[in-house]
């Protein structure tokens, strides 16, 4: 099973389908809610390069955004 964590806001409706996306598939996630965790924040931005979310962290590999091709790839989601 991959690891999968999001970093995401309650309001980001990108990060809302995402994680449905993902709930849909039986993929579990760590969810972290970087709109109170500055800490988590720094961390995202440290990775990513970028201070939008949602940005997914699977297996090490990093996609910014609802990217569902690349998603699938890291996932093998058919």
């Amino acid at each position: 099973m991959a690891s999968v964590k999001i970093y995401s806001t309650p309001t980001c409706p990108y990060c809302k389908m995402l994680k449905g996306y993902l709930t849909e598939h039986a993929i579990g996630f760590e969810d972290v809610d970087v709109s109170v965790n500055q800490a988590a924040a720094q961390e995202m931005i440290a990775k990513s390069k970028q201070m939008g979310v949602p940005v997914v962290e699977i297996d090490g590999q990093i996609v910014v955004g609802f990217d569902k091709p690349k998603i699938n790839q890291l996932l093998n989601i058919k």
